[in-house]
């Protein structure tokens, strides 16, 4: 009885999914024959060819032409701006320098001490020192202006050591140089206008070094300097002179080779005036005394600076090595312009200090500065009193070595 009863809820079953199964198949042919078809779809239009750009790449078979890099510009190598010097303090130049007149020790110095050192200073010992002194360029009125008084003091005195003999020269060498005579540089005007220095000299005198030097000398000393190349007939007296002022800071007006000197001065005197500076120093073509048309020029060159106001200083140079041949070369100077000192270069073992003497007592101009070396502060203020005892090679008094 069970059995049949499970075996007819198998059969229920069974007869209930069959029917179930036949009735979603035939819904599911009836919604697809309903269904409407789906359009077809339309073929895509074709694609147009695509022009060659400009900047396409070519066809890797064709080979371009190598870019060439632009070209680099060379490096441009700029020299070092030079070192400013700060030039030695002109204060006791001459002391620290006495050295260099070694060498002329043994004609002016030394020898004269050898004599007036003998037991016995008869007429010919008093001849020998005459000639000396002739010998060592004093000049012949200078000389027995010196001897005469020396003896005479000698006499009267009574003097017999070597000290008070050497000192009693050195008096007479001392005022016969009168150290009364103004020796500075009129470098500062009152008025804010800078004081123009004019270096006149004759051809190979060292004329553009010594202004060189003379510049270094007034900034040592607290000035502002400007530089006018007036030389402008020596190709290398410019680039020379701007040199020297590159050392210290100093500023040059030049102008082409050739040019008129005198133009280049007034517009070297301008731009101080543009400037403010205390001094101008204007370098000057060397010339030499016997040509007319040269030193017409260099008086020329003074009219003109002088538009701008008086000439402060008018600076000779000359060399000390030629002796008394430089006196009638000074001599003309003097009478083209008014020479207001002498500067003496070469004044070391080459010349003989007795030219000093000569120089002042034969133009009336006292020497202001004397050159005894090479170096670029080798120049000093001169001093007679320091010179003369570096002359007779001691030291003098109160001063330290």
């Amino acid at each position: 009885m069970d059995n049949l009863l499970v075996m007819s809820i198998v059969i229920a079953v069974l007869v209930i999914l069959a029917v179930g199964l036949t009735v979603g198949a035939v819904v599911t042919r009836r919604g697809r024959r309903a269904a409407p078809p789906l359009p077809p779809i339309p073929p895509a239009p074709p694609v147009p060819p695509v022009p060659p750009s400009e900047t396409a790449a070519p066809p890797a078979e064709a080979h371009a032409p190598p870019v060439e890099a632009p070209p680099v510009p060379p490096v441009e190598v700029l020299p070092a701006p030079p070192v400013r010097e700060r030039p030695e303090p002109t204060a006791g130049r001459m002391i620290r320098l006495r050295a260099r007149l070694s060498r002329s020790q043994n004609v002016f110095g030394k020898g004269l001490l050898s004599l007036l050192a003998r037991d016995h200073l008869d007429e010919e010992v008093w001849e020998e020192i005459e000639d000396s002194l002739i010998g060592a360029d004093v000049g012949v009125e200078a000389t027995r202006e010196i001897v005469d008084r020396l003896r005479e003091r000698v006499a009267v005195l009574g003097t017999r050591t070597a000290t008070e003999l050497r000192t009693l020269l050195a008096d007479e060498l001392v005022t016969v140089l009168d150290p009364n005579l103004d020796r500075s540089l009129r470098s500062t005007r009152d008025g804010g206008t800078p004081a123009v220095l004019l270096v006149v000299g004759v051809n190979g005198a060292g004329k553009t070094t010594t202004c060189g030097k003379v510049a270094r000398v007034l900034i040592a000393d607290g000035r502002t300097v400007l530089l006018g190349a007036a030389d402008t007939f020596r190709a290398a007296a410019a680039e020379q002179l701007t040199t020297w002022a590159g050392r210290v800071g100093a500023e040059v007006v030049r102008g082409p080779e050739g040019a008129d000197p005198a133009s280049v001065a007034f517009d070297a005197v301008q731009r101080g005036i543009e400037a403010s500076v205390d001094t101008v120093l204007i370098d000057t073509a060397g010339r030499l005394q016997n040509k007319v048309g040269l030193m017409d020029e260099l008086g020329k060159i003074k009219r003109v600076v002088s538009r701008h106001g008086p000439v402060d200083e008018t600076l000779l140079v000359l060399d000390a090595t030629t002796g008394q041949n430089g006196l009638e070369q000074a001599r003309v100077f003097t009478e083209v312009v008014d020479v207001t000192g002498v500067v003496l270069t070469k004044l070391d073992g080459t010349a003989k200090g007795g030219i000093v003497i000569a120089v002042q007592r034969k133009l009336g101009i006292p020497v202001k500065l004397v050159g005894l070396g090479e170096g670029p502060d080798d120049l000093a203020p001169f001093d007679p009193t320091q010179f003369v005892d570096a002359l007779l090679g001691t030291e003098p008094l109160g001063v330290d070595a």
